[in-house]
């Protein structure tokens, strides 16, 4: 009896597995319906709701952005379809621990906005700087970041939005908004979420006060300082003797060492560990100087 059971339930499973179809997953207009990939259901409604992961790289080829994962949320099927849209985005967890170093600060900043066309978003926002700052400076650049958000949401619609945040438009205009707070030596976008669509009632959120931001800052000034403790930070050098310094690389010379010196580097060493990119972002260094200087300072 046991075994003639153990048979029956084997081909019930069987045949529910048989029952279910596949469907393909369709990425939204603004990734031009490119097919992500594909996903299994007995009926079409149970699909309603799932939300899928994907890199901006399998989503548009392009390899630099393999670091940033897009979400994709089932609200329809047509066919044998799943029609999506866009729900957020975040990046990988070892690419936003490359951004952060020794002796800069680190600025996490969350911000709710809304789109032109009626989405409710809510951006999370890192930005570094090239030396540490307090929390007066911290909280004029996030007011500033808050009302730069807000005027390029106010004026875009949400697939307009996303592109800024995906492709570092918006990061920009927030790292050169801010150059009267404080320059910035780095901006990304590293979450996005989308709270509501339009028509929609308002999803539950979580409210941060001013003083838990503030108990936040006071944590991370004693990180700070306990790090300070281990690694005692050496005395700046004269700017001539580090100007000096520049000038040896090949290709440098007083104009562009200037330029370097205020974009914040101080040393071989910290030239020496940034990327192209990172190298780029200094005013009047274009992507072809930045890789002439790469190259000369990863000679082997």
């Amino acid at each position: 009896m046991a075994k003639g059971k153990s048979r029956r339930a084997g081909r019930r499973v069987k045949d529910k597995w048989k029952s279910k179809s596949w469907y393909r997953i369709v990425a939204p207009d603004m990734f031009e319906n490119s097919v992500v990939g594909e996903t299994v259901a007995s009926e079409p409604e149970d699909l309603i709701g799932r939300v899928t992961e994907i890199t901006l790289q399998d989503l548009i080829g392009d390899f630099s952005k393999s670091h940033i994962k897009v979400q994709l949320k089932i609200q329809g099927v047509r066919g044998g379809e799943c029609v999506t849209r866009f729900v957020g985005h975040d990046m990988t967890t070892d690419y936003i621990r490359r951004m952060t170093r020794r002796r800069r600060s680190k600025i996490d900043s969350v911000f709710d906005t809304r789109t032109k066309d009626g989405y409710k978003l809510r951006v999370k926002t890192l930005s570094v700087t090239s030396k540490r700052i307090n929390y007066s400076k911290k909280n004029s650049i996030r007011k500033k970041q808050a009302e730069v958000i807000d005027d390029v949401a106010s004026s875009s619609q949400l697939h307009q939005l996303v592109s800024k945040m995906l492709f570092g438009d918006l990061a920009k205009e927030l790292k050169n908004g801010c150059k009267k707070a404080y320059p910035l030596k780095r901006v990304e976008i590293k979450k996005s979420e989308v709270l509501q669509m339009p028509g929609e009632e308002e999803l539950e959120e979580k409210i941060v006060t001013e003083e838990e931001l503030e108990e936040q800052e006071e944590e991370e000034e004693k990180e700070e300082a306990e790090e300070e403790e281990e690694e005692e930070e050496p005395e700046e050098r004269p700017k001539t003797e580090v100007l000096e310094e520049f000038q040896s690389i090949e290709g440098v010379g007083p104009t562009m060492a200037e330029k370097l010196y205020d974009g914040g580097y101080r040393s071989m060493q910290e030239l020496g560990d940034s990327s192209k990119d990172e190298l780029t972002e200094v005013d009047g260094v274009g992507p072809a100087f930045s890789e002439k200087i790469y190259d000369a300072l990863h000679e082997e």
